[in-house]
This record gives structure tokens, sequence and C-alpha cells, in this order.
């Protein structure tokens, strides 16, 4: 089965020298600490993400050799991105991989364009459907594996109304959740695991919109606060993670509370047209 025990170990290069890992969204963020945690572990890295430079720029930090991490530069909004993901995944079957990309978009719906849409779909729910699709089995058949999808507290209730951001991590929550709980899973020594942050110090909320003028400190987290959680989880064989106590409690809250109640403090996107700003993505 996958052992991730090294991660938290004083000496990981001695239990972990060899396995493989592919990262989404690598160049920054949580993406990026995955990249630099696991490289210490000892993982052979792919990192995929957008920009070459900033790709190139990780992968000459993180190592040298046989031990610089492999890139591929890919656009997961497009057909062609995601294409090429898929083609290095049923290539060589990753011991892990986190399906960390995702994109938001700043402007309120409606006011979103169709086409901007269907994009946060094919990041945020179609390129984590097809790469579990494209890795999953050969992970079953070998007996060993991992796959690790970032989602978001906001996966428990829309608290961005006017924002389709929320309903695509509640499918990234209930798809991991359903196949990881299922038969062809359980012993089978393979483990499945979505990623629940709240705010996250990254660029990724202030570029798309998602933060309010008078966000209390307390809410913020880090990246390694986040990182350093999901990976004790993984290593715990947990279903879900949430990073810290406070996010714990908050998700409790949007689950079982009424939503006329919980919605009353969301973080409303319904703002004249004019006044919102470009779509950003995140990886």
């Amino acid at each position: 089965m996958f052992h991730s025990s090294a991660l938290s170990s004083p000496h990981p290069e001695a239990t972990s020298v060899g396995r493989t890992a592919v990262i989404t969204g690598a160049t920054s963020g949580l993406g990026l600490v995955f990249a630099e945690r696991l490289a210490a572990a000892g993982y052979h890295l792919t990192l995929v993400a957008r920009g070459t430079d900033a790709l190139n720029a990780i992968a000459a930090r993180l190592g040298h050799g046989d031990r610089r991490p492999h890139i591929i530069t890919a656009d997961l909004g497009t057909e062609d991105g995601v294409s090429r993901l898929l083609e290095a995944l049923t290539t060589a079957v990753p011991d892990l991989l986190i399906n960390n990309a995702g994109y938001g978009l700043a402007e309120a719906f409606p006011y979103s364009t169709p086409a901007d849409e269907q994009t946060l779909l094919r990041v945020n729910v179609g390129c984590v459907l097809r790469t579990t699709h494209a890795v999953l089995p050969m992970m079953i058949s070998r007996g060993a594996g991992a796959i690790v999808n970032v989602a978001s507290v906001a996966a428990y209730g829309p608290v961005w109304l006017a924002s389709t951001y929320p309903a695509s991590k509640s499918w990234v929550l209930a798809f991991t959740e359903s196949t990881a709980r299922s038969a062809q899973l359980k012993g089978s020594g393979v483990r499945m695991m979505a990623l629940l942050p709240g705010y996250t110090r990254t660029a990724f909320p202030q570029r798309a919109g998602m933060t309010g003028p008078h966000m209390p400190q307390w809410m913020w987290l880090t990246s390694e606060q986040v990182v350093s959680s999901a990976l004790r989880d993984l290593e715990r064989g947990r279903t879900i993670s949430i990073p810290s106590l406070r996010y714990r409690i908050l998700s409790q809250v949007l689950r079982h509370l009424p939503r006329g109640v919980t919605t009353r403090f969301s973080l409303d996107r319904s703002v004249p047209r004019e006044e919102t700003v470009a779509a950003a993505t995140a990886g």
C-alpha cells in the first residue's frame, strides 16, 4: 500500500527514494509547498503548470541530474493541456497524484461568460475526474497508490453567493468520498483523500475575488500549515482532510445549520459587472 510515513520522518530520503509524484498547479501556493515537501522526502516529481519559465526555475531549485523534477507545461483549462497530462499519467502511473490546480472567476454569476464557466468546470471538475480515471485502475491493479484532490471548505455550502466555485468543489468532495469509500478501494492499498483548506495565504483568493474587505486574521492559514496537515492525514488514511480546528468547526456549522442561517454570513459576489475584475487561475 501507499506509505507516506517518510514525509514526517527525520530522514525521509531513507524510505521514499524512487517513489513518484505528479502535482498540478505546482508553481505557487499549495502546489509549490507540496513539491518542496515531497522533493525533500526523496520523491521523483513531475510538476504541471502553465508557465514553462516558472516550472524550470522550481525544478532547478528542487533537484539536479536524475533528481531534477520533470516538467509538463499544460493549461488544464484546455483540451490540449489536459490531454498532454493524461498522456504522461497513462505512460507512467505515479505513486501519488495531487490534483491541486484550481480555477476561480472574479465575476459574479450570471455576469461571467459561458466560456469562462466551462473553463472553471474543466479545471475544477473535468480534470480531476479524468486524471483519477487515468491512474486509478493501475493503482488498484498493483495494490498501491494515493490521490489527493484539493477541494475547499466551501464544498460544504455556498459560502460565496453568486459563484459557481463552491459548487465545483462540492463535486470534488462528493466524487472523492464516493470513490474512496467504495468496495473496490477498501483494502486495496490505494488511498483517495479530499483536502478542504479554508482561506489560505496564496495569490489565488485575492486574484479570484474571494476575499471581503474586512477578513479577520484568524481565518487565514499558510500553505505550509495546509500541506503539513494534508500529509499527516494522508498518512493516517483519512478520506477528508480539513486543516486547523477552526475550519473543522466551521465545516460542521456549514453542514448542519440551515442554509438560511449560514448564507447570511456568506460573501455575496452579486455586484455590478463593471465593478468586477478579470478571471484568475491558480497554477
